[in-house]
């Protein structure tokens, strides 16, 4: 979903460095982000369990650097999330039914780029306002609706692309009439938990999947009108890749609805606050998964 983004003059660079695969290797892309590196992961993990060659270009940078990288056929597949693409990629208006959302980027994403959606992996990830919790309890507060009362008073912390899309903070503003007392902190997303928790902001734009949200003692405020699309993750794959690599499709394919979102968020809880190697995170997955971890036919 959301996340961090490079600015355009350094897009030909980073493509430049991941332009460099293996021979006949089925290129994975991830984002910059815990979740999205560990997605990349999974869908690596997953093709070598199916005997197949990968050059992994996990970290490459945010949803735009990803994007034109696959476009450009320097990465073969990557997980995005359906609501980025819809909103931020394609920046089409507000809309709620996740079938829609996914049917409009798929289409849009074969005939453009010759670039399509396989079956999402199972959970949403939508971005999340974060209150601290001990707030959240003391202002009897649930809500977006009900914390934009308070906001005035509030310092906010987003990350680069929360400030810049189009399903960002200017829409949710308008939406729901929220006035803080002071410019958003613009800062990395993996920072602005943390700037949470130790009160040097107020209120944050998470991802709903992060471990960090119950380590930290966060309150999620419900989206009470209904702002932000759905943001199913799903891998991404070149359209060539049906017809070069069928078994790695095949396998990618069985992927779909594996990782619901208490996992995911446990999954990520694992990396970002336990500390785990991603690889041994991801691998410890897999094989409590039998139908996926070998060949899925």
């Amino acid at each position: 979903m959301t996340r961090a983004h490079r600015p355009a003059h350094l897009l030909p660079l980073l493509l430049v460095a991941v332009s460099c695969g293996r021979g006949d290797a089925v290129v994975v892309g991830s984002k910059n982000f815990t979740e999205s590196v560990i997605l990349g992961e999974l869908v690596a993990q997953q093709l070598e369990r199916n005997g197949i060659e990968v050059d992994r270009r996990l970290n490459l940078g945010g949803t735009f650097i990803c994007h034109e990288a696959i476009k450009n056929g320097q990465i073969d597949v990557y997980v995005e999330y359906t609501g980025t693409a819809y909103g931020a990629v394609l920046e089409l208006p507000s809309q709620t039914d996740r079938f829609v959302v996914r049917r409009i980027v798929d289409s849009i994403y074969r005939s453009r780029w010759q670039l399509q959606l396989t079956e999402p992996l199972g959970f949403n990830n939508t971005f999340a306002m974060l209150v601290r919790a001990a707030d959240a309890a003391e202002l009897g507060i649930t809500s977006i609706s009900q914390a934009v009362v308070h906001a005035s008073g509030w310092r906010a912390g987003f990350g680069y692309e929360f400030m810049e899309r189009a399903d960002g903070f200017a829409g949710l503003a308008a939406t729901y009439g929220l006035r803080l007392g002071e410019q958003p902190v613009v800062m990395d997303l993996g920072l602005t938990y943390r700037a949470l928790a130790d009160s040097r902001v107020d209120i944050i734009a998470g991802n709903s999947t992060d471990g960090q949200i119950e380590a930290l003692d966060l309150f999620h405020l419900e989206d009470d009108l209904g702002y932000f699309p759905p943001y199913e993750a799903v891998p991404i794959v070149r359209t060539i890749l049906f017809d070069t690599h069928p078994l790695a499709v095949r396998a990618i394919r069985a992927l779909g609805g594996t990782v619901d979102e208490p996992t995911m968020r446990r999954l990520n809880s694992q990396v970002d606050v336990h500390k785990r190697d991603v690889r041994d995170v991801v691998r410890a997955f897999l094989d409590s998964l039998p139908k996926v971890s070998g060949n899925p036919g």
